[in-house]
């Protein structure tokens, strides 16, 4: 497992704080762990690093990100991804550190907070991350055809995912650049009356012949604000092992496939360039507890 020679020593490290072109950026170190950060933009938490282990997902969207990266090939095989939405880079490192050999390439919009997160929490020099600054769309249309074992979308901003990238347009970029047996993820977040995930959902639906949803009960019901992801591929998904995986998280989830997942659009229309709007804000102070 890589990690990292430099990054700020535990026995001083404050908060690193830093005006980026999306806002402001904070990196705010665990007491628990020596080497953690946590990075926030303008108050909501973004992204948790362990430079000691970059194998630790801390946050539960994260975790869930994990799990689909374990599943994307055999064990130990590298894999060839396409990040779209870069952070403070956690799932690249946590596949450079879990898929030694892999080539990974990251997507991130704002230069100046990969230059923070960069000088700050540097990557191994080892890992092939290869970090691109642009919009995420606008990379995802220079992708290779076929060549990516996993896509991941999480693109934000603020924190409210674009209606570009939120379009059954994008998605079908996102499976043009898929391998026939890759796998796309894309975290989204929503609350009641779940219209957006709904209709991310139908949109996935009319272009993917394999996809799943998966998260906390509570916002599935629409009770509360929260993140969702999207599993989405070619060939059958690894339902069995998803379920029980995030079944066992910390906060468990659920996996809602087939029939399930048709009813849970309502009738939802896909989303289109035409028609796609952001996803709803969340409700004040709703991430700042959510970092779990």
């Amino acid at each position: 497992m890589g990690r990292s020679s430099r990054g700020p020593d535990h026995r001083t490290r404050e908060r690193i704080a830093r005006r980026t072109a999306t806002g402001l950026a904070e990196l705010v170190p665990d007491r628990d762990r020596p080497r953690g950060w946590t990075l926030l933009l303008d108050g909501a938490p973004q992204s948790y690093v362990d430079l000691d282990d970059p194998a630790h997902l801390s946050f539960e969207y994260q975790r869930r990100l994990g799990h689909v990266a374990d599943l994307a090939a055999p064990p130990g095989r590298p894999l060839t991804a396409l990040h779209l939405g870069g952070g403070a880079l956690t799932l690249p490192r946590y596949v450079a550190a879990t898929r030694p050999r892999s080539r990974q390439q990251v997507a991130e919009i704002d230069t100046d907070l990969t230059g923070l997160v960069r000088a700050e929490l540097p990557l191994d020099r080892g890992w092939q991350v290869r970090v691109r600054g642009g919009d995420a769309r606008a990379v995802l249309e220079r992708a290779p055809e076929g060549a990516a074992d996993l896509v991941v979308a999480d693109v934000f901003s603020g924190a409210r995912v674009p209606a570009h990238c939120a379009t059954a347009e994008f998605a079908a970029l996102a499976l043009r650049a898929l391998a026939p047996g890759g796998l796309y993820a894309a975290n989204i977040a929503d609350g009641a009356p779940l219209a957006f995930a709904r209709s991310q959902v139908a949109t996935l639906l009319g272009l993917f012949p394999e996809v799943c949803l998966i998260g906390d009960p509570a916002v599935l019901r629409g009770r509360r604000f929260g993140n969702l992801l999207l599993v989405a591929g070619r060939l059958p998904l690894p339902l069995a092992e998803l379920t029980r995986r995030t079944g066992a998280d910390p906060f468990p989830g659920r996996v809602d496939h087939g029939r399930a997942l048709a009813d849970f659009t309502g009738g939802a229309a896909p989303a289109t360039d035409a028609t796609a709007a952001p996803s709803p804000a969340p409700p004040p102070g709703v991430f700042r507890d959510a970092a779990r």
